[in-house]
């Protein structure tokens, strides 16, 4: 089954799974940067080897295009 972003109460959200927590701290970096490069910060939730993200506009409290902009940021920080 592929893991794909799921609107869950007005956010994005989606949980990726890596081989270790250095691997997970790694990832979480990337996403980082990206996400201050955009301006733009998610909730990110950290449990050992998995991280789950939520992406929502706070000032609007919703889901915004920008929102999808770093979901597809986020997903090539795998590539």
């Amino acid at each position: 089954m592929e893991n794909k972003w799921v609107q869950k109460k007005d956010k994005l959200v989606k949980t990726f799974q890596f081989k270790d927590f250095k691997e997970a701290l790694i990832f979480i970096n990337k996403v980082g940067e990206k996400a201050e490069s955009l301006n733009h910060h998610p909730k990110i939730v950290n449990t050992y080897n998995n991280v789950k993200i939520e992406l929502w506009t706070h000032d609007q409290n919703a889901i915004t295009e920008l929102d999808f902009k770093l979901a597809d940021e986020i997903d090539l920080q795998l590539e």
